[in-house]
């Protein structure tokens, strides 16, 4: 069967439904034993691998997770991953985001997997060229072997408001563009805490998170905010403020094209978008290539 053939959502199967009841009925036995019992266990890891095999001949398959999320198996396929469901029928194309915990499972996935690609805030679906070869998702940005050199974009146009300045004040400063439920932004953050450097934040709501980032930016201390916001925790300090600040990022955003993020911008205006390791981040701000 081909990948075209495949529908881009997991569906669970009646009988599987029906069975999984049964067994939540059985007195004095728990659902997972019920159905061990029955023989009705999800396929192990290597088992869907295989299926993958014979399914998508085209595809080498690096890894098979059915661990990360119930229902589904994650494929790692070289730099490209994408998820089945534990049949081995069912191909979804997309990101997994975990709503509890606010974290976008497929963007910190990619994130170990691409660690020097240049990775923008977003993930894209490519189509492949062959029915039998699996369309993947994989980091937005340029192919690993090719990163983008730096541009320059001039910050002096924005205002002093409208940033949250944290970090190590003795270091170099960075500007960086962000949004506070992008996955890659958050893993930025983590990664220039460990750094000597000074950061000046500037939020973008591309994701839909402007109320967020108007209550980080208007709490009392903005970089205890800042985190929390990022590790998905509530604000403990958030309030009210002037946030045209905010509105002034983002117009700039729109008039500079920065329709992703992060975006960081060193002191001399040389600009790179998307995540990079310590080390290529280091080397960056130092004003080496990235």
């Amino acid at each position: 069967m081909s990948a075209i053939d495949y529908i881009a959502f997991w569906r669970l199967r009646p009988r599987f439904i029906a069975t999984i009841a049964g067994c939540a009925a059985v007195v004095g036995v728990g659902a997972a034993g019920a159905a061990a019992d029955l023989g009705i266990m999800a396929p192990s890891n290597d088992k869907v691998a295989t299926l993958l095999k014979a399914r998508l001949p085209r595809t080498t398959v690096s890894k098979v997770d059915c661990g990360v999320v119930d229902g589904l198996c994650e494929v790692t396929a070289g730099s490209n991953l994408f998820y089945v469901d534990r049949s081995g029928r069912y191909l979804m194309i997309g990101r997994v985001y975990d709503m509890e915990t606010r974290q976008d499972l497929t963007a910190t996935r990619l994130l170990e997997i691409n660690p020097d690609t240049l990775i923008g805030g977003a993930a894209k679906a490519n189509n492949a060229a062959s029915s039998d070869e699996a369309p993947l998702t994989r980091g937005a940005g340029a192919s690993p072997s090719a990163p983008a050199s730096p541009q320059h974009l001039s910050l002096t146009s924005l205002p002093a408001t409208g940033a949250i300045v944290w970090g190590k004040s003795a270091g170099k400063t960075v500007t960086v563009f962000s949004d506070f439920r992008c996955g890659y932004c958050r893993a930025l953050s983590n990664t220039l805490r460990t750094m000597n450097v000074r950061v000046v934040e500037r939020p973008i709501s591309v994701l839909g998170s402007r109320d967020l980032a108007n209550q980080v930016y208007c709490a009392k201390n903005r970089e205890e905010a800042l985190h929390q916001a990022y590790a998905g925790e509530p604000l403990r300090n958030a309030g009210t403020c002037d946030t045209s600040g905010l509105d002034a990022n983002e117009k700039f955003a729109r008039a500079h094209g920065l329709s992703g993020t992060p975006v960081i911008v060193r002191s001399d205006g040389s600009m790179i978008e998307g995540y990079r390791p310590k080390e290529a981040l280091a080397a960056f701000i130092e004003g080496g290539r990235s």
